[in-house]
């Protein structure tokens, strides 16, 4: 079923650049909070364990719920889903600033807020990016992947340098409280602007517990008798098992090894947000080589040599470690962009909820136990080893997958897996 069949008119740009924009807003604030939670673990803790501990605990939800997540989103509307997602996470970030305005915040707070607005976001990014495939015309999703990673880097440049400009200049429960407004930001055309559903042959079906489990496995079946996919779905769990970690003790790589602060913190976010930003408008302008895999795959290379030029960096230079946050952040979009719209333009869109939160679910399920192994490897033979390790392997895994014909073949496929042919398994 191709998008066409949702009528995708000229004007598609009318309904889907306001939910975009808006959405963005909302990335800004849940960026700032990021920032200033991860900063403030850091100055209290000084613990790559905590580090790894506020990293599981915010993985942790997706790795659970991501499946049954999607299989509500291909029932409930999206829309809903996604003024739902907001509202929650706004209310909770609201709830951890009224302990921090009481002075009353601990630790665990922090983990548990973590924890929390991680399962509104396992609803919320299936929601978006399967409603996306209804909203945006197929030959252009490629395109609005890479200036989406563009307007994200430039959230990234802009979050972290204002997150410590305002904890400068506001106590730390204001700074945190910005995400409630910009909650609101997002929400607002979502209550004005429908969003096309995708119509199931199975939809006047009283949505039960058993239903639910039935409709997770269709998402795995579909997953298992389309090898490319699931090919494809390993190796992003790979990669993330490799460089999750390397986000993890960036803090730490700033305090401990560039013996610096919260502003030169800031910059190697920034740097790796300008990387984005330019990466994705490359993308945006031009979409990639013919195949897509392959744009993915040099993306993936070069993923890993910017984590391993950041890990060689020596103390005194932290200009290098600039440099491989730059190349880093640029290879992100090249990197994800492409497989994004293959994702978005084969996976049948009734289906897109599911295959979207199962391979989320695979994917995030390697990070928890990256960050097992990440804690006492960092303890014992120092934080550099694993951006050395990481990024080494990272450069193999991108080259080895030019030999695996599945994956290569990947978006010539024509959504070669049906809802038919999953009934009939």
């Amino acid at each position: 079923m191709e998008n066409t069949s949702y009528e995708i008119g000229k004007n598609w740009m009318k309904k889907f650049v306001p939910i975009w924009s808006a959405q963005l807003f909302s990335l800004l604030g849940s960026g700032l909070v990021q920032f200033a939670l991860i900063w403030w673990i850091t100055q209290q803790t000084g613990s790559a364990a905590y580090l790894a501990m506020a990293t599981l605990v915010a993985i942790l939800p997706e790795v659970l719920l991501s499946p049954f997540a999607g299989a509500l989103v291909d029932r409930l509307n999206r829309r809903y889903v996604m003024i739902a997602a907001d509202a929650i996470i706004a209310l909770i970030t609201l709830s951890l600033a009224v302990l921090f305005a009481f002075d009353m915040v601990q630790i665990w707070h922090i983990f548990v807020v973590m924890f929390l607005r991680a399962m509104g976001s396992v609803f919320h990014w299936p929601a978006m990016q399967a409603s996306t495939s209804l909203m945006v015309p197929e030959k252009h999703l490629a395109r609005v992947a890479g200036i989406n990673q563009a307007l994200r880097g430039s959230l990234n440049i802009v979050a972290p340098p204002l997150g410590a400009l305002l904890m400068s200049v506001l106590k730390f429960y204001q700074v945190i409280s910005v995400d409630v407004i910009t909650a609101i930001i997002a929400i607002t055309p979502l209550l004005f602007i429908r969003i096309p559903q995708p119509v199931r042959a199975d939809a006047g079906v009283v949505l039960t517990p058993k239903v639910l489990l039935k409709d997770v496995a269709e998402g795995f079946r579909y997953m298992k008798n389309w090898k490319g996919l699931l090919y494809l779905t390993f190796l992003a769990a790979m990669l993330n098992f490799l460089l999750a970690p390397a986000g993890t003790l960036s803090p730490l790589m700033v305090t401990q090894h560039f013996k610096a602060g919260v502003w030169e913190l800031s910059a190697i976010e920034s740097s790796m947000g300008i990387g984005v930003v330019i990466g994705g408008l490359v993308l945006g302008v031009w979409g990639g080589f013919k195949s897509k895999i392959i744009t993915s795959l040099t993306g993936v290379v070069g993923l890993g040599m910017g984590v391993l030029i950041f890990g060689l960096a020596p103390a005194n230079a932290f200009w290098m470690a600039i440099v491989g946050m730059v190349l880093l952040g640029f290879m992100n979009p090249i990197a994800n962009g492409p497989l994004q719209a293959i994702m978005q333009s084969k996976v049948a869109p009734e289906m897109q909820g599911r295959v979207m939160g199962t391979t989320g679910a695979l994917c995030s399920a390697m990070m928890p136990l990256s960050m097992v192994i990440v804690a006492p490897v960092a303890e014992y033979l120092g934080l550099r080893v694993w951006y050395w390790v990481g990024g080494g392997l990272t450069i193999l895994i991108g080259l080895a997958a030019l030999f695996i014909p599945s994956i290569m073949a990947l978006d010539n496929s024509q959504k070669d897996v049906s809802t038919a042919e999953i009934a009939a398994d």
